[in-house]
C-alpha cells in the first residue's frame, strides 16, 4: 500500500507539471522517508554529515541559504497553502520514491531534533519530483550526488549494473539455504566493511578463473587477473562475468577452505601462542567472508586467496567446464599448492620483514609459480586417468 508523509512548508512553487520546489519547515521534517533512489547511504561519521550537523544547529536560521537542500521522488502530491501531503510508493510496489539527494540531510535532522536543539526557525529548500520512472530516478541521483565523492561502486549499482549479480546470489542463496552479505553502494547498511564482502571483490574472484583472458600461455599481455578494483562494467564486461558467474560458488569454496587451512596453522597448539609467521596475517583483527557463515579471528589481505584461486583455471576448458570434475581434485590441490608453495612464501616474507599485504598478494612471482604447479599437477591427475584406464582395459581383456 502506498504511504503518506506531510511537509510544513511556508510556501512553493510548480517548476513544472511533474516538479514542485517548496521551503519547508526542519523542525517536523520527516525522518523515516525512505532512500530506495538514493546511491549511498548517509554515514554519520562522513564530514559531509558533520559539516551539515554543524551548520544546523549553529545558526538554524540561515541554514536555508548554507544548503543544497533536498530532492525527493514522490508517486503523487496534495497541496495545500501550508502543506504537502507526499504519496509514496514502496520499492516492492514498483516504487522509486524516496530520498534522491539529501540522505545526510535528513539525518542531521533527525540527530539534532532527539538532542532537543530549537529548529523552530529552520527552513530547507526541497525539490520534489512526481511520477518518475526508475531510469530517470536513477539519472537525477547519480547527478545530484556529487557535493561529496561517491565511491565507483555506487555509481555502477545506481545504473543496474550489477543486477546480474544480484539475481545470480538470491538464487544461489534459495537453492543453497545460505544467507550472502555483499555491500553493493557506499554506507549500505547491514553489510559489513569487510572488504571480503564488497561486491568488487566477487568480481575479482570471477577474474582469477577467467582462463581465456588471462592465460599464461598465450601471446596476450595480461598474463594473470588484476586485483586492482574494476567498478566500471560495460556490456561487454557483464556478459563475460556472466559466462563466469557459474563459478562464482567454486572460488567462494576455495577462499574459505584456504582461510580455515591458514586459521588451522595459527592455531595449532603445538606452535606458540600469539606467534605468527606468516607474512600479512594480523591476528588481532577479524575477517569476514561474503558467506555469511565464514567469520575468521584473523586479519588478512582481501586479495590473499587470489593466486591460489587464479591456480585452478588450469582445470577449465574454453568453456569454463572443469576437465576433471571440481570434488575429486580440488581439496588435494589446495593443500598441495599450500603445503608446498604459498605457506613457504608467506613463512619467507614474514622473515624478510615484508608484511604489507597487498604487495604479497601482487608479487608476480608466486602467481608464476602457482600457475606452473597447477599444470604440473593437472598433467599428473591426466596421467593416472590414462593409466587407470589402460589397467581397466587389461582386465577386461584378460577376462
Amino acid at each position: 500500500m502506498p504511504k503518506n508523509w506531510t511537509l510544513k512548508v511556508d510556501q512553493f512553487f510548480h517548476a513544472n507539471s511533474n516538479c514542485i520546489i517548496a521551503t519547508a519547515h526542519v523542525d517536523s521534517f520527516p525522518a523515516d522517508l525512505p532512500l530506495e533512489p538514493n546511491i549511498r547511504e548517509p554515514n554519520r561519521k562522513s564530514t559531509t554529515y558533520k559539516q551539515i550537523f554543524e551548520s544546523l544547529t549553529g545558526e538554524p536560521e540561515k541554514f536555508f541559504g548554507r544548503s543544497n537542500g533536498i530532492v525527493l521522488c514522490v508517486n503523487k502530491v496534495k497541496a495545500n497553502k501550508t502543506e504537502l501531503e507526499l504519496e509514496i510508493l514502496e520499492a516492492c510496489e514498483g516504487g522509486n520514491d524516496g530520498i534522491v539527494n539529501g540522505g545526510h540531510t535528513v539525518r542531521a535532522f533527525e540527530e539534532a531534533r532527539n538532542n532537543k536543539y530549537d529548529l523552530s526557525k529552520a527552513r530547507v529548500k526541497v525539490t520534489i519530483h512526481i511520477g518518475l520512472n526508475e531510469d530517470d530516478a536513477k539519472d537525477i541521483a547519480l547527478a545530484s550526488n556529487t557535493s561529496a565523492p561517491v565511491d565507483a561502486r555506487s555509481k555502477v549499482n545506481a545504473r543496474g549494473d550489477y543486477k546480474f549479480i544480484k539475481r545470480f546470489l538470491a538464487q544461489l542463496e534459495h537453492e543453497e539455504d545460505i544467507k550472502f552479505r555483499i555491500a553493493y553502494y557506499q554506507n549500505q547498511s547491514g553489510a559489513p566493511k569487510s572488504p571480503q564482502c564488497n561486491v568488487n571483490h566477487l568480481i575479482k574472484l570471477m577474474n582469477c578463473l577467467d582462463r581465456n583472458k588471462y592465460n599464461p600461455d598465450s601471446k596476450s599481455r595480461t598474463k594473470h587477473p588484476p586485483v586492482s578494483n574494476t567498478p566500471s562494467l560495460s556490456e561487454a564486461e557483464r556478459q563475460r562475468l556472466s559466462s563466469l558467474l557459474p563459478l562464482l560458488p567454486k572460488a567462494l569454496w576455495i577462499e574459505q577452505r584456504l582461510f580455515k587451512t591458514i586459521e588451522e596453522h595459527i592455531t595449532n597448539p603445538r606452535r606458540k601462542k600469539g606467534i605468527v609467521d606468516l607474512a600479512s596475517i594480523d591476528p588481532r583483527k577479524n575477517t569476514l567472508l561474503p558467506d555469511s557463515r565464514y567469520s575468521f579471528g584473523f586479519g588478512a589481505p582481501a586479495d590473499i586467496a587470489m593466486p591460489i584461486i587464479a591456480a585452478y583455471r588450469v582445470f577449465l576448458d574454453e568453456k569454463y567446464n572443469w576437465i576433471i570434475p571440481f570434488e575429486e581434485f580440488a581439496e588435494d590441490f589446495l593443500q598441495h599448492l599450500w603445503t608446498n608453495y604459498y605457506r613457504k612464501y608467506l613463512i619467507s616474507e614474514k622473515l624478510a620483514g615484508n608484511t604489507i599485504g597487498s604487495k604479497i598478494c601482487r608479487n608476480p612471482v608466486i602467481w608464476d609459480n602457482l600457475y606452473v604447479c597447477a599444470q604440473s599437477y593437472l598433467n599428473q591427475q591426466l596421467m593416472k586417468m590414462v593409466s587407470s584406464n589402460t589397467k581397466r582395459e587389461e582386465l577386461k581383456l584378460a577376462r
